[in-house]
């Protein structure tokens, strides 16, 4: 694991530090590990118009991974919003963080198994503070039919999983149960956002928050930056009725949702699952393409 900034601007380097300080006085973090676009030198800063007509702008995430001995202890908390909170206020952090949070023990079984998510951090990341009380394993390499496996069956399982719960949603929907119909609705989407995320990275975040997921899988096809658009105040508005769904729905009297606007969403979410069903097949289509047949593997005829 690396332990340099210095590919990065000052400026960069500066907000890291100061993010870093915040953490460690919050957390008694194990490691601090930045991992993903700022870590591998290729992050993007990016405006364009999309085929829709609308200006989309995109900034890369400050991916971090905080290790923890006892994640319960900060799990349940909120410790990830109040971080983000503080950092924008007390460090003025221009860059908006992404991060997710896991015990040692998780991360270290991870590695020694062949998670290739948590073995590409170990390879990529940049550790950005240690506490010295614990050693990270050796990363155990998984073969491309191993990875092709492990992405087929994840994919399949989560894929089929939030089809079901579209099919449910539309039948709730002609009884008229409109909130019921849009925490099914969040349920499709986040299912959807796992299928993805298992595929390409074997990753499933710990999360249920769909602007965090979402945030993870645009960074893995430009495909997913257009599906729910958040630049006007509409679209933000919108997003947010099936963002709050998961608690919302179930829980909160005040909730409303209208027919109008889970007719939107759906249709938003039709166009996720296509895309969802497209990418995916396109990135195990590029592990089929990498795996040599059986009787070439050891270099026979």
């Amino acid at each position: 694991m690396k332990k340099s900034l210095s590919h990065l601007p000052e400026d960069k380097r500066d907000e890291l530090r100061a993010v870093t300080g915040i953490i460690t006085e919050m957390i008694d973090a194990e490691f601090i590990i930045l991992f993903g676009s700022y870590a591998r030198g290729n992050w993007v800063e990016d405006r364009y118009v999309g085929d829709d007509g609308i200006l989309y702008e995109y900034q890369s995430d400050y991916d971090l991974l905080i290790v923890v001995k006892d994640l319960p202890k900060y799990q349940y908390k909120g410790y990830r919003n109040k971080i983000k909170r503080k950092a924008r206020l007390a460090a003025h952090c221009a860059t908006r963080l992404s991060i997710i949070m896991h015990s040692i023990e998780e991360v270290k079984a991870a590695i020694k198994r062949g998670n290739y998510f948590f073995c590409d951090i170990k390879k990529e990341g940049i550790q950005l503070y240690s506490s010295r009380r614990f050693r990270l394993p050796v990363v155990t390499e998984l073969n491309l039919k191993q990875r092709l496996g492990n992405a087929e069956r994840d994919f399949r399982n989560w894929f089929e999983s939030a089809s079901s719960f579209f099919i449910t949603y539309n039948f709730v929907f002609e009884r008229k149960d409109y909130k019921q119909a849009a925490f099914l609705l969040h349920q499709v989407t986040e299912h959807f956002y796992h299928a993805v995320l298992l595929a390409f990275t074997g990753y499933k975040a710990k999360l249920h928050d769909l602007e965090e997921l979402g945030i993870q899988i645009d960074r893995l096809s430009p495909e997913f930056k257009e599906i729910f658009p958040k630049n006007t105040d509409e679209g933000k508005r919108l997003f947010k009725l099936l963002r709050s769904a998961y608690v919302g729905a179930r829980y909160d009297m005040g909730y409303k949702i209208s027919q109008g606007e889970l007719e939107y969403l759906a249709e938003r979410v039709k166009l996720l699952q296509a895309i969802t069903e497209k990418v995916c097949k396109g990135k195990i289509k590029s592990f089929e393409s990498g795996i040599l047949p059986e009787t070439q593997v050891d270099g026979s005829a």
